[in-house]
């Protein structure tokens, strides 16, 4: 049953979705970060910098066993200690390969990292600045542009500035990201209680999505503590068991945000 505006649950289903939904956004974004920075690397190969891609490989590295060595809730002095060196190390190593090779890809995927960083550390004036970096960055590619825009139209709506992050989620961006960019400006239009609005780009990405087979929960989550139903989408998988049960032989499996190797954070 969904929730109505007037239900019981509703205000503390909203809260959460408040709280919780950039999160979900970022993880979209991740996604598609990592399908769009690998197509422009394959496109782009025959320029690739050795030394800007073995730094960035190191960067990357060191990440991952930040990231990793943050999920332990049983940390020692010792370990914590260990941690925040490798998060300076981090920044500075960063830092240095934006420095050096300001104009590439590699350096636009460390911004992307450093913002990640800071936006858990709800440092998003720090990430804000970092993405304002990126964007400055001229790859000559829409798709990561609209990435690291939104993005930026998500940590300025985190930081507070819901105006700002309005008038960077209505850029014109590529036909892949319409259903995030309607999802996010759902989200600024509910904290500038703009319900009507909200309801009309959660509909929007909404059918978006219908229209590429994909669903996703924590939209359709959005959708019913504003008191609206959304129609439930029949995703791909379901579509390509079907697909098998009938005719084997003529199953095609295609994702066009599936890529097999991910070199973004």
């Amino acid at each position: 049953m969904a929730l109505t505006p007037n239900s019981p649950n509703a205000d503390n289903s909203m809260q959460s979705l408040k709280q919780y939904g950039s999160y979900i956004v970022t993880a979209i974004l991740l996604a598609l970060a990592a399908y769009f920075g690998w197509t422009y690397w394959q496109d782009n190969h025959a320029r690739v910098d050795t030394v800007a891609a073995d730094h960035y490989a190191d960067i990357q590295r060191l990440n991952e066993q930040i990231n990793l060595a943050a999920q332990n809730p049983d940390l020692g002095a010792e370990a914590q200690e260990a941690l925040t060196q490798s998060r300076a190390q981090l920044n500075e190593d960063m830092d240095a390969l934006v420095a050096t090779h300001g104009d590439s890809i590699y350096a636009w995927q460390a911004l992307m990292i450093k913002s990640r960083q800071q936006s858990d550390n709800d440092d998003f004036d720090g990430a804000n600045e970092t993405l304002k970096q990126a964007l400055d960055i001229d790859l000559g590619d829409a798709g990561l542009e609209a990435i690291a825009r939104l993005r930026y139209a998500k940590t300025l709506l985190a930081a507070g500035d819901a105006d700002a992050a309005l008038s960077e989620a209505t850029f014109d961006m590529p036909s892949s990201f319409e259903a995030s960019q309607q999802e996010l400006l759902g989200d600024i239009y509910l904290v500038q209680n703009d319900q009507d609005a909200a309801i009309k780009s959660y509909n929007n990405a909404w059918e978006l999505l219908r229209d590429r087979q994909e669903t996703r929960a924590v939209l359709a989550l959005k959708m019913e503590s504003l008191g609206v139903v959304p129609e439930p989408i029949e995703d791909q998988a379901s579509l390509i068991q079907a697909s098998a049960t009938s005719e084997p032989s003529l199953v095609a499996e295609t994702s066009e945000e599936s890529p097999s190797v991910e070199i973004t954070e």
